[in-house]
């Protein structure tokens, strides 16, 4: 099969009952991969469901006709309508999503045993994307006219579970594959998203991985802390470093996609086209040369890890470097192809590599058709020297190209009048003009017939090698899969690191149920946009699980919070992120709530997109989860809207997910006086001259800016006796609420205590001094407590 470079190669079905239970199957065409999600969605807009497709971005999704979806809820066949054109939709009949043809083909294709992917105990859990892998395997099969491979793919369950869950919402939101605005105001630089920023790899399938791994970040601590172990070395080891890099370089780009000419075996048909079996005898053969030069390279990776102390790359050494396997199929190609041949990219020496790749003497009939491509090539070269000097031509190029062949650059300049009337197809290029002749169109066609003629021969010579390079299939998947994975930590996230000032980047730490600690964090877009970025700290515990930030417009809130989401992100994929210090406790979902605007397609206004955002935060908060909303319940009534905001707020107070709130409401700091477990914060800003100085520095507390929103009306033009009467009655509104706030601050101060003292102790818990720290630590906190200074 063809490869479209980095475009998406997932076919995907769908399908839904109406328990509101969802079944996906996503099959990755480039890297023999099926990857199986169910699982109930729980927002009538199919927030899980679009989270998904936004992660594979699939080129074909199948659907069944009918339309079972549960009250309530629109289906996913109208989902894929409104969201995908039409081509990429695909309708299959009902009796295609079969469950149990699902799980005997899953059981035959993949290529781990059916007792380690869980499929026997849990073949009813997984009922429906078994029913979804069904349809795709059969119409992938079907429409790309191929057999997969038995025991060849890699298939996962419940990918999605295994990471941390970012939704569609959030995904732009925080700006992790595309910026909301490409270009920054004032300048001429365009602002990057964080993807853009470390897509720094050097092969198609790093690149791959690298957004994937940005959209669901891991979970696993040891997973995480193996990749920061290697991290390490590559930053204190510059030799490995550096020898990573060259020797990646050697690897072809394209390494990963030779696993689909060997995992799906073209079917045998009687009548194929010529034109189209010359173009797959093509593949084929590109193919072995590819894997071929990736064997080539293995020595020089084996020669630079030999001596890596990290577990990573340790164990990729003994898994790839030390495995026989690799040795005998780099045999077996060079018992047929020949030693010279190795992966090119230039059109012509690409044709000329294929034509060549077999050994002389295997097979007689391609021999005598690379002596015809050979003499036709010569016989053009020689065409070309009689034109240079019949026509008085001594610039006169013969480039080449794979669709139109050999012909003609002339520089403009050469030319004085009109080209004679034996040049054809003539058209101007820049400063030179293209054109041919019928002896070179007629050269053309002889030496492409020849080539085909070579491809074919070649492919049946390679029908046996073939065949013995898919017994060892799962070992080229093994291969594909370290290689993406060494191009993402060294050519990106080690580059990435390598190219800040020393420090700036740190190692953070991870816990299971302690606090989220960030000290000095920055914002790893906008710091290298802004050499004078302010960093700014985050704290977030079980005693202290909601931070609401005040400040106008402005101060910076916006960007706190995303960037505490990236740092968090950063941290999770197994990257260094830019912070002084950092411990942070495993998120599983990440909810964002940013921006105001309608949605006019769903009929939205402002408030309903902010609530139906809100309700799938609601619905979906897990104890582990991280929760950013900015702005909530302006677009309505300032009555409703504080309402709103107080009740979501108490809502997730309740829960152990720790939330960040942003907010202009000064009415929400009372929240600190009746919960202790709420924190105040505020961006710092000095009033000058009636005008707001930003200083974008995060500092303890509430803090009232006075009226700046009557000296953003006084700029705007309003009448002079509009603002002091505004100013009057705030006055009046300040005093009120003062009152009240030192009312609560008597009352649930003992409380207030408490959690403070809890929230010290749960510090101390998960810090790493010795005995005699911790009592000194303990014997203060006692001491602070009975003084009341806390």
């Amino acid at each position: 099969m063809e490869d479209d470079g980095e475009k998406s190669s997932f076919v995907i079905g769908i399908i839904e009952n109406r328990a509101k239970e969802v079944g996906v199957a996503a099959l990755d065409l480039r890297s023999a991969s099926l990857h199986l999600s169910q699982y109930i969605e729980t927002s009538s807009s199919y927030q899980n469901t679009k989270t998904l497709l936004q992660f594979y971005d699939p080129m074909s999704i199948i659907v069944p006709p009918s339309k079972l979806a549960p009250d309530s809820m629109v289906g996913v066949s109208v989902i894929v309508d409104r969201y995908y054109s039409a081509s990429k939709k695909v309708i299959m009949a009902r009796g295609c999503f079969d469950d149990t043809k699902g799980a005997v083909l899953v059981k035959n294709l993949a290529a781990k045993e059916p007792s380690a992917l869980g499929l026997d105990s849990y073949y009813k859990q997984y009922n429906l994307c078994l029913a979804a892998a069904a349809a795709t395997i059969r119409w992938t099969e079907a429409e790309k006219g191929v057999v997969i491979t038995n025991h060849s793919l890699l298939v996962t369950f419940n990918g999605s579970f295994d990471h941390m869950n970012i939704d569609a919402t959030s995904v732009q939101n925080l700006e992790l594959i595309e910026p909301l605005h490409s270009n920054l105001w004032g300048t001429n630089n365009k602002k990057k998203s964080i993807f853009h920023m470390l897509k720094t790899t050097r092969t198609t399938g790093g690149t791959r991985l690298l957004r994937a791994n940005l959209l669901q970040p891991l979970k696993d601590i040891e997973t995480i802390n193996a990749r920061l172990d290697c991290l390490d070395e590559l930053m204190s080891n510059e030799q490995l470093f550096f020898g990573l890099s060259q020797v990646l370089r050697k690897f072809p780009k394209e390494t990963d996609r030779v696993l689909c000419h060997f995992c799906f075996k073209p079917k045998v048909t009687n009548k194929v086209l010529a034109g189209d079996g010359a173009r797959k005898s093509q593949i084929i053969i590109s193919s072995i040369i590819l894997l071929k030069t990736a064997l080539d390279a293995l020595p020089l990776l084996s020669k630079v890890l030999k001596d890596a102390k990290s577990f990573l790359l340790g164990n990729i050494y003994k898994s790839i470097c030390e495995n026989e396997k690799y040795a005998l199929i780099k045999q077996r190609i060079g018992e047929v192809i020949d030693e010279d041949v190795v992966h090119a990219r230039v059109p012509f020496i690409a044709r000329t590599q294929q034509c060549f790749a077999v050994k002389a003497g295997i097979d007689g009939l391609l021999d005598v058709a690379r002596r015809t491509f050979c003499d036709t090539s010569e016989a053009i070269h020689k065409l070309t020297n009689k034109y240079r000097e019949d026509f008085k031509l001594p610039n006169l190029k013969l480039p080449f190209n794979n669709r139109q062949g050999f012909y003609f650059s002339i520089p403009q300049k050469d030319v004085q009048e009109k080209l004679p009337s034996k040049f054809i197809q003539v058209v101007k290029h820049g400063n030179n003009i293209h054109c041919s002749t019928l002896e070179l169109a007629s050269l053309n066609v002889r030496s492409k017939s020849a080539a085909a003629e070579c491809c074919v021969r070649t492919e049946l010579c390679l029908e046996a090698l073939n065949d013995a390079i898919r017994e060892d299939v799962s070992a080229l998947t093994l291969l594909a899969e370290v290689l993406c994975l060494l191009d993402m930590i060294v050519n990106s996230f080690a580059h990435m690191i390598s190219t800040k000032p020393v420090d700036r980047y740190i190692r953070p730490g991870f816990t299971d149920s302690g606090p989220l600690a960030i000290d000095a964090g920055r914002h790893p877009i906008l710091e290298s946009i802004h050499s004078d970025f302010i960093p700014n700290n985050v704290f977030l515990s079980e005693a202290s699980n909601m931070v609401i930030v005040m400040g106008p417009n402005m101060s910076g809130k916006s960007t706190y919070l995303q960037q505490v989401c990236l740092i968090v992100i950063l941290a999770q994929i197994g990257c260094y992120i830019p912070a002084r210090f950092a411990t942070i406790r495993v998120v599983d979902r990440i909810f964002t709530r940013m921006g105001a605007v309608d949605n006019l397609e769903s009929n939205s206004s402002t408030f309903m997109t902010e609530m139906r955002e809100t309700a799938f935060i609601l619905q979906n908060v897990s104890q582990r989860s991280l929760i950013v909303m900015d702005e909530l319940g302006r677009a309505t009534s300032s009555s409703d809207g504080f309402a709103v905001a107080w009740s979501c707020c108490e809502h997730l107070l309740s829960l152990k997910a720790y939330t960040i709130f942003a907010t202009h409401m000064e009415n929400l700091s009372d929240l600190a006086t009746l919960y202790p477990n709420v924190k105040i914060l505020h961006f710092h800003v000095d009033i000058r001259n009636n005008r707001l100085d930003f200083k974008f520095q995060l500092k303890d507390g509430p803090r009232h800016i006075p009226h700046y929103g009557l000296l953003l009306a006084g700029v705007a033009g309003l009448p002079k006796s509009v603002i002091e009467t505004a100013s009057v009655i705030t006055s009046r509104i300040l005093e009120q609420e003062a009152k009240k706030m030192e009312v609560n601050e008597l009352q649930y101060y003992p409380i207030q205590m408490l959690y403070r003292v809890a929230q010290r102790l749960i510090c101390l818990k998960h810090s790493n001094h010795d005995e005699d720290s911790i009592r000194e630590a303990l014997q203060t906190l006692k001491e602070n407590y009975l003084s009341g200074r806390l």
